[in-house]
């Protein structure tokens, strides 16, 4: 090899050794940590009234397990159980001053009754299931808002995630929002 091939290839590995070894991997504990972003409120132009919303948390996990596939429906996953849902979002309005756990309802013609809603979610895979490492970003989640049985016009949340081990995040709440409502 020539003298200055080889000193080439050489500096290319000292420097490629000096990056990688340079590269810190942030380490965060099992369980998912959350924290409230931002709640983004959206008018519906033709109503003239905020029925949606976009709810952003930031998250972190340092085994990446965040996520369930749209097969992962046997236990502890199975539809009506209690890790169904992998985002769990509780709706509160305020009432008379006091912050209220309230049922959302809907009404079924099929069957003539109203059915309650939820806001929970089931998150997709943030990585593939055989992947163990560290991950954060930012959660976003589009929400129907207006609850047209109610006469109060101010709500929030409180939410959580779990991962594939079932450990259970911390529990946020959002700061009180207020809806523009007919």
């Amino acid at each position: 090899m020539a003298p200055k091939v080889y000193l080439t290839v050489l500096v290319t590995i000292i420097v490629m050794i000096a990056c990688t070894s340079c590269k810190k991997f942030e380490t965060y504990p099992l369980e998912p940590f959350i924290e409230f972003r931002e709640f983004e409120l959206l008018m519906n132009p033709v109503s003239g009234i905020t029925d949606q919303g976009v709810l952003r948390v930031f998250y972190r996990d340092g085994d990446g397990n965040i996520g369930l596939e749209q097969g992962d429906t046997t236990y502890p996953f199975e539809p009506g159980g209690d890790y169904y849902y992998n985002l769990i979002i509780t709706y509160y309005e305020q009432q008379h001053g006091v912050f209220t756990e309230v049922p959302l309802l809907s009404w079924n013609s099929n069957t003539q009754q109203y059915d309650t809603l939820t806001f929970n979610a089931r998150l997709p895979l943030l990585l593939p299931k055989n992947q163990k490492k560290s991950i954060k970003g930012i959660i976003e989640n589009q929400l129907f808002i207006y609850n047209p049985l109610s006469a109060f016009d101010t709500i929030q949340f409180k939410v959580k995630i779990i991962d594939r081990d079932l450990n259970i995040s911390n529990e946020i709440t959002t700061p009180p929002i207020v809806l523009i409502k007919p």
